[in-house]
C-alpha cells in the first residue's frame, strides 16, 4: 500500500465535506465519468464512493467532472484539488501534477495553494529513480519544493519540503559522484574533477562530500598538480578528520611527498 506523508493524509478529511445529498447505493460504476448532466451533490457522492473503495483514478475522473459540469460553482475549486490528490493516490503522477498545477495557476492566492504546490513536488519526488538513471525528475522535484518554500515559507508543508530537499540534494550529489567515478575509471581526470568539484561546491552538506574531496586528491595527483591535491586534502582534514576518506588522502599525499623527496635527492646528486 502506498505510504503517505503526514501532510498528504491531511487532505483525506476534505473529501468528507460534501454538499447535502441523498445517500447513493450500489458499487463502483465506470459510467460515472460519462458525460451525463448531474448536480454537484450526485457527482461528489459518486467520487466519494470511488475514493472509499480505493478506486482513486476513478474518483479523480469524477472530481474532474465536477469542474467540467459546474465550473463556476463553489465546489469546482475543491474538486480540482481533490482530483489532483486522487491522481496522486492512484500513482498517476503526471495527471496529479497537471491538476495541481492548474489549481495553482487559477487560484494562486487560495489557502490551499501551498498544498497544491506540495502535491506537485511529491508527485515528482515519488518518481525519483536510482542514481544510475537520468535525474531530470529529481531536479524537477527539487525545483517544485524550492518554489513551495519560496512562495509559502511559513506554510505547514514548507518544513516537510525542506526535509525532502535535503534528501534530493543527496541524491543529485550521488549522481554527480557516479559520473565522476566513471570518468575517473576511464582516465578522464579533468572531466572527473569537474564532477567532484560540483559535489563539493553545490552539495557540500551531503554525505558524498568527503569522498568527493578524496577523489579530487586522486585526480589532481594524476593531473600532476600536487598543490591542488594538497588543498583538497587540507579541506578534507579540516572538515572530516575522522573519516575513512581523509585517511586515504593522507596515504596518497604521503606517497606523493616521498616521491617528490626522492626526485629532489636524485636531482641534487647530478
Amino acid at each position: 500500500m502506498l505510504k503517505l506523508s503526514r501532510p498528504i493524509v491531511l487532505l483525506f478529511a476534505a473529501a468528507t465535506v460534501l454538499p447535502l445529498a441523498a445517500c447513493a447505493h450500489g458499487g463502483k460504476n465506470k459510467a460515472d465519468t460519462a458525460y451525463v448532466a448531474r448536480d454537484v451533490s450526485s457527482l461528489y457522492t459518486a467520487a466519494k464512493r470511488s475514493m472509499d473503495s480505493s478506486d482513486y483514478e476513478q474518483a479523480a475522473k469524477v472530481f474532474d467532472e465536477v469542474e467540467r459540469q459546474h465550473p463556476y460553482s463553489a465546489w469546482a475549486r475543491r474538486a480540482q484539488l481533490m482530483s489532483a490528490f486522487n491522481y496522486y493516490l492512484a500513482r498517476k503522477y503526471p495527471d496529479a501534477i497537471n491538476s495541481a498545477q492548474r489549481f495553482v495557476t487559477i487560484h494562486p492566492g487560495n489557502a490551499d495553494a501551498p498544498y497544491a504546490e506540495y502535491l506537485i513536488g511529491m508527485s515528482y519526488y515519488q518518481q525519483i529513480d536510482e542514481v544510475t538513471r537520468d535525474q531530470s525528475t529529481t531536479q524537477q522535484a527539487s525545483d517544485a519544493f524550492g518554489e513551495l518554500i519560496r512562495r509559502y515559507p511559513d506554510s505547514r508543508y514548507a518544513s516537510d519540503a525542506r526535509l525532502k530537499l535535503d534528501l534530493i540534494k543527496d541524491h543529485l550529489a550521488g549522481k554527480e559522484m557516479e559520473i565522476g567515478r566513471f570518468y575517473q575509471r576511464s582516465g578522464q581526470w579533468l572531466a572527473a574533477t569537474f564532477r567532484f568539484r560540483s559535489v563539493v561546491d553545490q552539495y557540500q552538506t551531503t554525505s558524498h562530500t568527503p569522498e568527493a574531496l578524496e577523489r579530487l586528491v586522486e585526480c589532481y595527483l594524476a593531473l600532476g598538480v600536487p598543490q591542488e591535491a594538497q588543498k583538497a586534502g587540507a579541506v578534507l582534514g579540516r572538515n572530516y578528520p575522522e573519516s575513512y576518506w581523509y585517511r586515504q588522502s593522507l596515504k596518497l599525499l604521503g606517497q606523493e611527498n616521498k616521491q617528490t623527496q626522492r626526485q629532489r635527492r636524485t636531482a641534487s646528486r647530478k
